[in-house]
């Protein structure tokens, strides 16, 4: 059944060893950098019982009536992918900024495994049922579900074999429950998610098809030997009133460290086998990479009102100049909004039966809106003018010393009083120019994967054969010509 935001909170176990600032954290629920985000991710948990949200949020079971999550209903149809965005925009509404490790944006990972069944029977069919269930339990659970994927890697131009065997995750030895695995994962929301699906980063095996790296599972968060050494939330540093972002929508990253953690056999989704995690590495975005964009779209939107409330507020939104540049974000913003809209226009059924975007175009929305993102954000900052990044802070305006100049000088007009431009510019400047905007874009640049592995994606994902067809004929060449489709 779907759980509240208190059960929730109860199911993060306080005997977890989470480390951060060199402290000791025994419940992330009240931790002042922590709070934030679980407060976030148990309010979805709400969401889907309050009446003015149930409907966006949930759907009933046409089998067993049960309300269950729609961010973790696998997609069936065209209609629940609208539904899913639906609810992104909700949860969005409700957070006042974009939260990006909320689970709706992994889950979608589970279900290219369960496109990938068939294949992965043929190599080792030892885990069908674990997918089938896992892909269930996140159903009717209602599990804070997340993905950990990046290893430490150390130096790449050494396998790891060749130096500190732990920097990428593998299995050191079996036992008769399971597996026992050593190493770390990078992991947003892990000290405060359920469960983790665990999978390789490595895209190149070198021809070997046994490997105790190539190993893929779902992880308890609750399980012994996890150790969470949490980096520096943004909440904390300066007041909310100037950092507005930073104090309610910083998500905690965290590099998970994996000591003889023993994984359960039911829990075991792939085993040693390259190719069952090369094919992973392929499909792993097939879905995932909807809501994740998706996400940028709203951080779009959060940029040009910023901007254009900014420019509304000084006389400037009449100018051309001021216009163009307004324009050309809302151009990046439809893009990414077309590309979105007709992936799931033109989706296809997937070999598991899913509705599956069409992936040439949702791939390459995700690299419109990653690779343009650094420009927006600098063509953003030009629209709200300098003083997002020399305004004294919330203290000095009512400091009754500077306060009356501060009023005096930061008040525009009758409408636009000091307040509302100080509130507008510290909304601008967390947005755009502090640590947290900096940590952000970085993140939106490589939470998943790096620009060339989006390059990649597109590159396999689009249909050659249409063009290399057209030219072809457009040039008279012979029959012996043709099209060899997508490259391999």
């Amino acid at each position: 059944m779907i759980r509240t935001g208190e059960q929730y909170k109860q199911s993060l176990s306080p005997d977890r060893r989470i480390r951060v600032d060199g402290e000791r954290v025994t419940d992330v629920t009240a931790h002042p950098q922590f709070a934030p985000a679980v407060g976030i991710r148990a309010r979805i948990h709400d969401l889907a019982h309050e009446a003015a949200t149930r409907d966006v949020m949930s759907y009933a079971d046409p089998e067993t009536g049960e309300r269950h999550a729609v961010a973790n209903r696998p997609p069936l149809t065209q209609r629940d992918w609208h539904d899913k965005r639906a609810a992104v925009d909700t949860v969005l509404d409700t957070a006042r900024g974009v939260v990006t490790r909320v689970g709706d944006e992994t889950v979608g990972e589970m279900w290219s495994l369960r496109d990938a069944q068939d294949v992965l029977d043929g190599l080792d069919p030892r885990f069908s049922g674990n997918i089938r269930r896992h892909i269930a339990r996140t159903v009717t659970d209602d599990l804070f579900h997340v993905s950990a994927d990046t290893d430490p890697k150390g130096d790449r131009s050494r396998r790891p074999q060749d130096q500190d065997p732990d920097m990428l995750l593998r299995v050191v030895r079996e036992t008769g429950r399971g597996i026992v695995v050593r190493g770390a994962k990078y992991e947003t929301a892990a000290a405060y998610a359920n469960q983790a699906f665990v999978k390789p980063a490595v895209a190149d095996w070198g021809g070997t098809e046994r490997s105790d790296y190539a190993v893929g599972f779902i992880c308890d968060m609750n399980a012994e030997g996890l150790t969470f050494l949490c980096r520096t939330g943004f909440a904390g540093r300066g007041s909310a009133e100037d950092y507005p972002l930073s104090h309610r929508v910083d998500e905690i990253d965290t590099l998970v460290v994996f000591d003889d953690v023993e994984i359960p056999w039911e829990d075991v989704l792939f085993y040693r086998d390259t190719r069952a995690a090369a094919l992973l590495r392929t499909t792993l975005h097939r879905y995932s990479a909807l809501p994740f964009t998706h996400r940028t779209l709203r951080l779009a939107d959060l940029m040009i009102g910023a901007a254009l409330w900014n420019v509304r507020q000084t006389g400037l939104e009449n100018l051309q100049g001021v216009r163009e540049k307004l324009a050309r974000l809302a151009c990046w913003r439809e893009g990414i909004n077309a590309h979105l809209t007709a992936a799931i226009a033109l989706g296809t059924r997937s070999p598991g039966g899913l509705c599956m975007p069409d992936q040439s175009l949702l791939y390459s929305g995700r690299v419109l809106a990653s690779a343009q993102l650094p420009e927006m954000m600098h063509l953003a900052r030009e629209l709200c003018g300098g003083q997002v990044c020399v305004t004294p802070d919330a203290a000095a305006f009512a400091d009754p010393e500077t306060g009356g100049w501060l009023r005096k000088f930061y008040s525009v007009n009758d409408t636009w009083l000091a307040d509302d431009r100080r509130r507008l510019l510290a909304f601008a400047r967390d947005l755009l120019n502090s640590d947290y905007a900096g940590h952000r874009l970085t993140f939106q640049l490589f939470a998943q994967g790096p620009p060339f592995a989006h390059l990649s994606a597109v590159y396999h994902a689009f249909d050659w054969e249409g063009p290399l067809d057209l030219v072809r004929d457009a040039a008279g060449l012979s029959d012996r010509v043709r099209g060899t489709g997508r490259p391999t």
